[in-house]
Formats: structure tokens, sequence, C-alpha cells
């Protein structure tokens, strides 16, 4: 039997009212089966998911489902799918969202022709019946670039700003080379320094037009609708994103942008904090504040000089506090 050409890792944990559009699509992304392997993780469910899996497992020439009797996690999830990734190309998607037909085959064409390290691709939320075309935030398409020119400016959203994991295909050499993974134990914004330590420590990158990978907003059970502990995540996930700046031969060109994106994003935590429990809520303050200290005070207050008005009411406590 042939061997594939693209591994799908895909964790999922109580997806089961998606996982049927999710694998029957993913059945529709090569003209030939055998083109595609998935490896599927279900991360402790507690309904059907497990189930899905197997069902569609089933009917591919090339698949096997991990079952996690405890939820380790989105990160540590994926990172089991990596250790099982024996193809040159691998690329991830999430248990609730589906995919054009021929996207991965399409991915894998370019992957081949341009030679990258990874490609990014737009991709499209679907809330309810709306769907809104969301662009890969780079101006150059279907040519290979240096990933480090995809990080600045800081003042406007570039591709590190665009950390979702699903949105591309990678090749295994990243895996061979150590920048593949994802920081074990995370729930949430596990992508975000995933994201930095790919536009800085690998060759080449592409953004590239694809058929639309779809993407559910608003799913009840997604961690970006609940507002206990987990959501602190960002805050290790930020931490590990410092160090892998700073310790970069760039940070100092570098470190402004990152600092301007954790200063955006502990204020949106922050500006729905009161949902929070009060536990939840305190922890989170004190976790904005050490994630500040470590920043030099000259760059903190440069960025946060450069964020709104409102903004920068709701932070300077934390900024002095750091500082």
């Amino acid at each position: 039997m042939p061997s594939p050409r693209v591994t799908v890792v895909l964790p999922a944990k109580d997806a089961a009212p998606f996982l049927d559009t999710t694998l029957t699509t993913l059945a529709r992304q090569f003209d030939d089966l055998r083109d595609v392997k998935l490896v599927a993780i279900d991360d402790g469910s507690r309904d059907g998911t497990g189930e899905a899996m197997r069902r569609h497992a089933a009917h591919l020439p090339h698949a096997e489902v991990i079952v996690n009797p405890q939820p380790v996690g989105l990160a540590s999830a994926r990172n089991q799918g990596l250790a099982r990734v024996d193809t040159d190309l691998y690329c991830f998607l999430d248990g609730d969202d589906w995919m054009a037909p021929l996207r991965l085959q399409t991915l894998a064409d370019a992957m081949e022709h341009l030679g990258c390290d990874f490609v990014r691709t737009d991709h499209i939320t679907v809330t309810e019946t709306r769907r809104q075309l969301v662009r890969a935030p780079y101006p150059w398409r279907n040519i290979a670039c240096p990933p480090r020119d995809g990080i600045l400016p800081s003042t406007e959203v570039t591709m590190v700003d665009y950390p979702y994991a699903w949105a591309g295909m990678m090749h295994r050499r990243l895996i061979d080379d150590g920048v593949a993974e994802f920081p074990e134990g995370l729930f949430t914004a596990e992508d975000r320094p995933w994201i930095w330590n790919l536009h800085l420590s690998t060759s080449s990158f592409a953004v590239v037009d694809a058929p639309a990978l779809l993407y559910r907003r608003g799913v009840s059970t997604s961690l970006t609708q609940v507002h206990d502990r987990r959501q602190l995540d960002f805050v290790p996930a930020f931490a590990q994103a410092l160090e892998i700046v700073t310790a970069d031969r760039d940070a100092d060109r570098f470190l402004p942008k990152l600092v301007t994106t954790i200063l955006a994003v502990s204020a949106h935590h922050l500006n729905r904090s009161m949902s929070m429990p009060w536990d939840v809520r305190r922890d989170l303050r004190r976790g904005v504040r050490d994630l500040l200290r470590p920043v030099p005070r000259a760059t903190l207050e440069l960025c946060l000089d450069g964020t709104s008005q409102r903004r920068r009411r709701l932070l300077a406590p934390y900024v002095r506090r750091a500082a």
C-alpha cells in the first residue's frame, strides 16, 4: 500500500455533535484516500467522541485513535499526535471544524512546490448561519518568504497574531528540529508560544490560497466560551513566548511586538473578569502582574503608550505594580 502524504492530527473532547461533519470532509481531501493518515485523540470525552472517531477511522486506509481516560488538554493531546507523525507533511484539525474538498491536497502540493517549512492560509468563521472570511495578515501570497518578515510592525496585526494551528500545514523537519511541540498541559493559548517559535526558528514560510477551512465560533463547549481557571493559561503561555523572544538574536526588535500583544490579551481577560469566580479573578490579576514583571520598564511604558486610552486606564496599575 502506498505511504500517505499527510498526517492529520485531530484532538477532540466532547465533540460528538460535530465529528461526523469534520471526518466526512476529511475523507474528501485527496483523490486517493491512501494519501491521508488520521491520528485522532479522544481527550477524556464523556460523549460519543471516541465512537465517532473509530467509526470513521475504519473507513480510512491509514488511521489510529488514541484514548485519554482523563483530559490532558489541547497542547498535550496535539503533542501525542505529533509523536505519531511518520509522513513528510502534517497538519492539525479541531473536532468542531471542517474543510472544503481537496484543501489538504492543495496545501501538500504547495508545500512540495515551494519547499517551505510551513504554509498558512485564510479561514472562514461560522457563527450559526453567518460566515466571514478571515484573511491571514500577510501581503504576499504563494511565494516563499523568511518567517521573521511576518512578525512586524508592532502596531499592526501580523502573522504572530494569527496563531491558529489548524490554519496551514507543516513539514516534519519542524518535529526533527524540536520546534513543533506545544507547551505541555495548557488548555488555552497553547498556540501563542508555538507561533512565535515557528516564526523565529524556521527558514521559510508562505501564505497560500487553498480551499477553505471552516471554523465554528460560539460553540458552548469551546474554551473560548467559558470563564473558569483554564482561561488563565494565557499567563504561562505568554511567559514561555517571552522566554523565546528574549533569548532570540533579534530580541530588541521583536520584544515590543510581543509585549503589545500581551497587553491586548491581558486587557481582554481583565475586561471580562467580572464574569469569573472571585478566586479566578484574583489569580488573573496576580498573573497579569507577574507576567509583566520581567519586561523592561521602558518597553512596558512604550507599549502601554501605544494602546487606546481605555486600555491604558485598565492596564496602568498592573504596569506600575510590575515595575
